[in-house]
């Protein structure tokens, strides 16, 4: 496929240049549908990055859209702050009833803002608040989010420099595997805890990311997991889980935790809780710890009630039978099969692949080889991103509802990108 770049434009004239992803995608996107994106030129592109995770069910979702449609066409509230809504009602009651009840989770909702980063902001305020400490744990190659208190946890450099201020109150500790298996995990945390010189405050919390999705895709094992909430409890931090990318089924379960067998203190929810790609977020805490006064935290758009619409379409449609987990699962071995033939194939590039359910990460030793491979693949009509700290690895990302079909094809094109980039 040929494509021509768009011309010098709106885009370059008028809009910052902080601007990042349209710069890999060089095209002018007119429309979408399940798992394609169509230009205004009228090429068609296979998507694999699905709004970052935020469109686990596909473009414009046939059953979603019509939730949506009815309810403003019906004149339903769209703006409400944090006032008692029918939309709102109804979220709640399917999230308790299709989601927490038949996981036996005890979570308290809280609707904090609009975006991720929003989430997270509450979780540590609300920890250090439980808590009475400042000092929060993360890790090496964490992301979770762009404002600064969501920065402060966050491992990478260029993202931190960004904040023109010092991030403080956050230390990193080593993520699973970060030391090749070495040294037997949470060693040096532990130390760190029980040394009164090792300068480490009493943390009120440790935040995590069970699948480390823009660090690169690391996966923690269900044993780190497990072991990391054990030290929690009994060093008297708070666990938080940050779900905003793996959560909503993208591991497979709704939860990226639950094969862990693990139940956070704190749960982060955002990108795919709406179902249909507009802002929502969540965060989820267990009762005792839910010790706000009215107002202490609060945003002008928490209460996105179009949002709470598609939401609980996607539970009702999605996640209601159990059947979503499962396919979910198959979809990732589909998956996995493609990307050991792919390594099997370049076995002189040194490339390895690791993953679970439909987030899938290829990495190569020569960092600018993943960059080549993305823009090869959109190219060929397949929409790709990098992540890891140098850009080192191709992040795959497709809808959860993608078909068999369609995987195939995507996975075929990404084949055939590496083989072309070599």
């Amino acid at each position: 496929m040929t494509i021509t770049p768009p011309a010098l434009s709106v885009f370059e004239t008028l809009e910052s240049e902080v601007r990042s992803y349209c710069r890999g995608w060089p095209a002018v996107f007119d429309r979408a549908q399940g798992s394609y994106l169509y230009d205004e030129d009228g090429h068609t592109y296979l998507d694999f990055f699905a709004g970052a995770g935020s469109l686990n069910y596909g473009h414009n979702n046939a059953v979603l859209k019509r939730a949506l449609l009815d309810y403003l066409e019906r004149d339903g509230i769209v703006h409400g702050l944090d006032m008692a809504t029918t939309a709102k009602r109804a979220f709640l009651e399917t999230f308790q009833n299709v989601v927490l009840r038949p996981r036996d989770l005890p979570y308290k909702v809280m609707f904090p803002g609009p975006t991720g980063t929003n989430a997270v902001e509450a979780a540590l305020k609300l920890a250090r608040k439980v808590k009475g400490r400042e000092a929060i744990v993360s890790f090496t190659n964490a992301f979770h989010g762009m404002s600064l208190g969501s920065l402060a946890v966050t491992g990478n450099a260029f993202k931190r420099a960004g904040a023109g201020i010092p991030l403080v109150h956050g230390t990193p500790m080593p993520f699973d595997n970060y030391l090749d298996g070495q040294v037997p995990d949470f060693l040096w945390f532990e130390r760190l805890l029980e040394d009164q010189g090792s300068g480490l405050n009493k943390p009120a919390a440790v935040i995590v990311e069970t699948i480390q999705g823009e660090g690169g895709i690391n996966v923690a094992r269900a044993e780190w997991l497990r072991g990391l909430a054990e030290l929690c409890k009994r060093r008297d931090m708070l666990l938080i889980v940050d779900d905003i990318q793996m959560g909503c089924g993208r591991t497979g379960a709704f939860f990226s935790f639950e094969d862990a067998g693990i139940t956070p203190d704190i749960v982060t929810l955002s990108k795919s809780i709406s179902g249909y790609g507009l802002p929502m977020s969540l965060t989820l805490f267990k009762p005792e710890l839910d010790v706000w006064e009215p107002g202490e935290h609060n945003g002008t758009f928490r209460g996105n009630n179009p949002a709470f619409v598609t939401a609980t379409a996607a539970l009702d449609t999605y996640w209601a039978d159990g059947q979503m987990e499962k396919q979910t699962l198959a979809r990732g071995e589909q998956i996995e099969q493609a990307l050991l033939a792919i390594c099997a194939e370049h076995a002189d590039a040194d490339a390895t692949y690791r993953g679970r359910g439909m987030v899938w990460g290829l990495e190569f030793p020569d960092p600018a080889r993943a960059t080549r491979v993305c823009r090869r693949a959109f190219e060929l009509g397949l929409v790709l991103e990098t992540s890891g700290p140098q850009s080192e690895v191709v992040k795959l990302l497709p809808a959860l509802t993608t078909t068999p079909d369609d995987l195939d094809e995507g996975l075929r094109t990404l084949a055939r990108a590496v083989r072309e980039t070599a």
